[in-house]
C-alpha cells in the first residue's frame, strides 16, 4: 500500500499576528523604561491580583523597569473592625491613632507578602512559567507627620518627606521589581501610615519615571457631560479638578497626585480600570488604548515635515496611491518636495500628512496629498491638517485654496469648498492636469 504524504500548510489566525506586529514598536520603545504601577488593596480583595501579576511579569520580561506601590485600605478596615475599631477619615485621609497604626502595620505586611508570593509563582501553563522576578523592597521612604488639619490631629498619618531614589534606581538597574509599601519612618524612628497615591507620585517624580499608572475603580476620566476621556493634558485635568467635575471615587483621590507628578517631569500618567483584564497591555501596546492618558503636551502634534519624515510619509500615502485616491509620487520627487508637507504626529508616530503648493501670480495654492492612517480617521485629524494648511496659506497672503480629488468630493464640500472648472485653476496647474484621472476641482476663498 502506498501512503501519499501531502504538505499541509496549517491555517493561522492572523489576529494575534497583526496584534504582535502592531505592538512591536511599543515594545522597542519601552525596553529599559521605568514604570510606576500603583493600586489599592482592592486588587487583592476583588480577586483580580493574579491576572494583574501575569501582566506585570510580561512587562518585566520585555525589559521594562517596574516599581509597584500597593495600598491596603480595605485590609486595614477589615483588621480594625476585627478588633472592634471603627475607621475614621477626614477629606479622604485616614486618621491613624496608635491602635489604628497596629492594624496598618499588620494589614500592609500581609498585603506585601501576598504580592511578593504572587510575583514568585512559576506554575506551568501560566504566563509566569519559566519566569523569575526578583522582588526587592526597603526603607525607601522617609516620612513626616501630617499634623493637625482643620482642627483634627492625624497622629500617625504621615506625608512623604523624601524618597531615596538612588536605592530604587540601583535595584531597577539590576532588573529587580521594586515593591514599595506605603509606610514610612521619620528620622526619629516613628512609623507613619502614608496614602498609596501620594507615595506613587513621590516615587515616580524621584526616579523621573516614564509612566505612572494608577489602577482605579473606573476605566478613566470623564468630561462634564460624563463622556469618557481617552487623552488630556495636565492643564485640562486641572480644569476638571477646579470645576469639580464628578469622577469615580478612586479617580477623584488620585487625580491631584497624577497632575502634580506630570508637572514635575513624569512622562505619562495613565488611569486604568483595575478590573479590566489586560488593561495595561491594551493601553501600552495598542494605538487606541483603553484608559485615560495624561501628558504635559497634547498627544497629537502638527508640524512642518523634514527630510527625516520622507519614509513615514511614503508609507502613509502608498495605500492611497495604490487604490487611485492619490497621484503616485516616487521617493526622489517626495524628497525634493518634502518642505511643502506638514505632518501630524500621534504619540510620536506620523499618522497624517498634507501638502501646500502655492501659485504666486494667481494668489492661490493647492491643498494636496491629504492623508490620514485608517485607524485615526475618526479622530478629526483630517480636519486638523486641513485647518493647519489653511493657516499656513493665510500667512503667505494666499486668497484661495483649491483641491483636486477623485474620491473625497463630499468631504471637501462639507467643509465649505465649492466645485469649480479646470479653467479656474492657475495656468501652471492647468498644464499639469491629468485628463485620464478626471479629478474634480474644488475651491475655497480664505
Amino acid at each position: 500500500m502506498t501512503i501519499e504524504i501531502r504538505n499541509v500548510v496549517p491555517q493561522s489566525d492572523q489576529r494575534p499576528v497583526a496584534w504582535i506586529r502592531q505592538a512591536a514598536p511599543y515594545i522597542h520603545a519601552f525596553r529599559g523604561r521605568s514604570f510606576v504601577i500603583a493600586f489599592g488593596g482592592e486588587v487583592l480583595s476583588e480577586g483580580v491580583a493574579e491576572a494583574l501579576i501575569h501582566d506585570i511579569a510580561l512587562l518585566d520580561a520585555i525589559g521594562i523597569r517596574l516599581v509597584l506601590v500597593c495600598g491596603a485600605r480595605p485590609q486595614i478596615d477589615a483588621e480594625m473592625r476585627a478588633r472592634g475599631l471603627e475607621p475614621r477619615f477626614h477629606n479622604g485621609l485616614r486618621i491613624t491613632d496608635a491602635e489604628t497604626l497596629e492594624c496598618v502595620k499588620r494589614a500592609m505586611g500581609v498585603s506585601h507578602f501576598e504580592i511578593q508570593a504572587l510575583l514568585s509563582q512559576g506554575l506551568p501553563n501560566t504566563p509566569l512559567a519559566g519566569a523569575f522576578l526578583r522582588v526587592t523592597g526597603g526603607n525607601f521612604i522617609t516620612a513626616r507627620p501630617v499634623g493637625v488639619v482643620d482642627g483634627i490631629d492625624f497622629q500617625y498619618t504621615g506625608a512623604v518627606r523624601k524618597v531615596i531614589a538612588e536605592e530604587i534606581l540601583a535595584d531597577l538597574a539590576q532588573e529587580n521589581v521594586v515593591l514599595v509599601t506605603p509606610i514610612g519612618a521619620s528620622p526619629t524612628g516613628e512609623i507613619f501610615n502614608l496614602a498609596w497615591e501620594e507615595v506613587a507620585e513621590a516615587v515616580a517624580v524621584a526616579i523621573q519615571a516614564d509612566k505612572l499608572i494608577y489602577l482605579c475603580d473606573a476605566p478613566g476620566l470623564v468630561d462634564r457631560r460624563g463622556i469618557a476621556v481617552d487623552a488630556l493634558t495636565v492643564d485640562e485635568a486641572q480644569h476638571l479638578i477646579d470645576k469639580k467635575i464628578s469622577q469615580a471615587d478612586d479617580i477623584t483621590r488620585v487625580l491631584p497626585s497624577g497632575v502634580r507628578a506630570c508637572r514635575k517631569g513624569v512622562g505619562r500618567v495613565h488611569f486604568l480600570d483595575r478590573k479590566a483584564d489586560g488593561a495595561m497591555l491594551m493601553e501600552f501596546f495598542t494605538r487606541d488604548g483603553v484608559g485615560t492618558v495624561m501628558t504635559q503636551e497634547p498627544l497629537a502634534k502638527l508640524r512642518d515635515a523634514s527630510a527625516d519624515d520622507v519614509g513615514a510619509v511614503l508609507k502613509l500615502i502608498e495605500p492611497l496611491e495604490a487604490d487611485g485616491t492619490l497621484v503616485k509620487r516616487n521617493r526622489e520627487k517626495l524628497e525634493m518636495e518634502i518642505t511643502r508637507f506638514s505632518v501630524l504626529e500621534h504619540d510620536g508616530i506620523v499618522v497624517g500628512c498634507a501638502a501646500l503648493y502655492p501659485f504666486g501670480r494667481e494668489n492661490s495654492a493647492e491643498l494636496a496629498c491629504l492623508a490620514v492612517m485608517p485607524d485615526f480617521r475618526r479622530s478629526g485629524y483630517g480636519d486638523q491638517l486641513r485647518r493647519y494648511i489653511e493657516a499656513k496659506a493665510k500667512k503667505k497672503k494666499i486668497k484661495q485654496l483649491f483641491v483636486l480629488t477623485t474620491r473625497t468630493a463630499h468631504w471637501f464640500i462639507e467643509r465649505g469648498f465649492t466645485e469649480a472648472t479646470i479653467d479656474e485653476l492657475p495656468a501652471k496647474r492647468r498644464e499639469l492636469y491629468n485628463y485620464q484621472r478626471r479629478s474634480k476641482v474644488f475651491v475655497q476663498d480664505l
